[in-house]
């Protein structure tokens, strides 16, 4: 009987065995046919780079047909979330307090959320805040510098004409230049396809502190490629208005603050309260740094541009577009909550947030309204000083907290914190307000305008938005046309530009 056993016990193992033989097999056999697959690619390319910059993205669409295809699906705007969808949505619309908070800057003539990287050239015409250059003898209000994230051309003319000519032309220097939306050369080295910020803004930044962007790791690349761009900046006024990335103290809110405190910078004259104030840009790699994701190495990339396996292949999907998109390839490859509650987890965070910022944002607008109305009571300059500094640096906070997009998501805890800090100096502005009002015989409610929509926000500040608009349109009809006309005879696209 024991014999018997002992057996029937060693047949069993020699089984098992065999399968697991089998299951291996079958397991480098598909290593090796992926394998296959990517090194033909690169050894057998259609069209082979001998440049590290190929502007026009279509050209890389014969080798790499899935990633160019998901990529050509950024034009998609169908994406629809509680909060940040992929629409074009009128911002000031739905927030006019951030008029009042942009008075005197271009960002109070209009502010829309982002749509897909296919679209960034078309927006950045279209938008309020780039002017009207060529139309009723306007010049330009935006220098070349605004162009920098806008696409592959970028880098090529960096190299060209020199990176600081880029940065010190006129924003309409560059239309008929800039026809490429942001696609293969602006992460990739075109003749090895390698991750690589293309950039000098980044190295730059990371020289300053001693560190060097090619020494970073893979893993640490498919985020940096994307921070040459989702980050915060400033373009130095009185050196060409080159670009400028403020990490030099450290990658915190507070960090950036004390760098620009410490040059005296600031980015306008809020003519309301004459408060110097800084705009945040989109700091959306420092916040990512301060969140859970961050801290524990997941890259943009792994939420953004999750993995697809299609047969025996295994490739990037460049259809950028938010997590919650594609829950099961993303948030579930880690947690293992169903689809909906992990929609639901995000939205709980979002709903805290942004229903705070809306109180922050009353609470700022008000305190440059009030401090308008100090002024007209003859607030002198020294009362004033104080009021100046808080606003200043509730604005930045709120700014800084909003304006990545993703950042109710990426580190709510640290955004909810710095929300928290502007809000305490919005109401600290607002009180020593009242109590300079009062020095000068005022102790009534200092009454505010009706600013509850954009129109009546931009009128209050004195922009003439029928006229901006009329001019807007005359520029999209006749001079992004002849762009579009020249850049065809100067074959800077494939196709039709979008």
């Amino acid at each position: 009987m024991a014999k018997t056993l002992k057996k029937w016990q060693g047949w069993l193992l020699f089984g098992g065995a065999m399968v697991l033989v089998f299951i291996l097999g079958l397991l480098c056999s598909s290593m090796l046919e992926r394998r296959a697959e990517v090194v033909s690619v690169f050894n057998n390319r259609r069209t082979p780079m001998t440049d590290s910059i190929v502007s026009q993205n279509e050209k890389f669409a014969a080798d790499f047909p899935r990633e160019y295809e998901t990529w050509a699906m950024t034009e998609d705007t169908s994406f629809v979330s509680k909060y940040n969808s992929s629409q074009e949505v009128d911002v000031l619309a739905e927030r006019p307090e951030m008029v009042i908070l942009w008075a005197g800057y271009s960002f109070s003539r209009g502010y829309n959320t982002p749509r897909g990287h296919r679209h960034c050239i078309d927006d950045l015409r279209k938008i309020m805040r780039t002017g009207s250059p060529g139309v009723d003898g306007q010049d330009d209000i935006q220098p070349g510098t605004c162009w920098t994230c806008k696409g592959p051309d970028v880098p090529r003319l960096m190299r060209e004409k020199g990176t600081d000519k880029f940065y010190a032309a006129k924003w309409s220097d560059w239309g008929p230049e800039v026809m490429n939306t942001v696609g293969c050369s602006d992460c990739h080295d075109a003749r090895t396809m390698e991750l690589r910020p293309a950039r000098p803004a980044l190295y730059e930044a990371w020289a300053r502190v001693g560190k060097d962007v090619r020494k970073a790791s893979h893993q640490e690349m498919r985020s940096l490629v994307c921070a040459q761009c989702h980050t915060e900046y400033y373009f130095e006024k009185e050196n060409g208005n080159y670009l400028h990335f403020p990490q030099e103290k450290g990658m915190t809110c507070e960090a950036a603050e004390e760098y620009y405190d410490s040059i005296g910078f600031y980015d306008y004259i809020n003519p309301l309260s004459k408060a110097k104030i800084l705009k945040a840009q989109h700091p959306g790699y420092e916040l990512y740094l301060q969140g859970i994701h961050g801290q524990r190495g997941v890259s943009c990339a792994d939420c953004h541009m999750p993995y697809i396996s299609e047969g025996g292949v295994k490739y990037t999907d460049h259809h950028i577009t938010s997590p919650l998109a594609n829950i099961e390839r993303t948030c579930q490859t880690c947690h293992r909550q169903d689809a909906e509650t992990l929609r639901q987890n995000v939205y709980e965070r979002q709903k805290k947030i942004y229903d705070f910022r809306t109180n922050v944002e009353k609470e700022l607008a008000a305190a440059h309204i009030e401090a308008k109305f100090a002024w007209e009571k003859g607030a002198t300059e020294a009362e004033m000083e104080p009021v100046l500094k808080d606003l200043r640096k509730g604005q930045w906070r709120w700014d800084y907290a909003v304006a990545s997009h993703g950042a109710a998501f990426h580190a709510p805890q640290e955004v909810m914190r710095i929300l928290g800090s502007a809000m305490q100096y919005a109401m600290d502005a607002r009180l020593q307000i009242a109590r300079v009002v009062a020095k000068h015989g005022y102790t009534g409610k200092i009454p505010l305008p009706d600013v509850s929509t954009k129109a009546k926000a931009q009128s209050y500040i004195g922009l003439d938005m029928p006229k901006l608009n009329s001019q807007k349109k005359k520029f999209l009809d006749t001079i992004v046309p002849k762009w579009i006309e020249q850049a065809r005879k100067n074959k800077r696209f494939v196709t039709k530009p979008m």
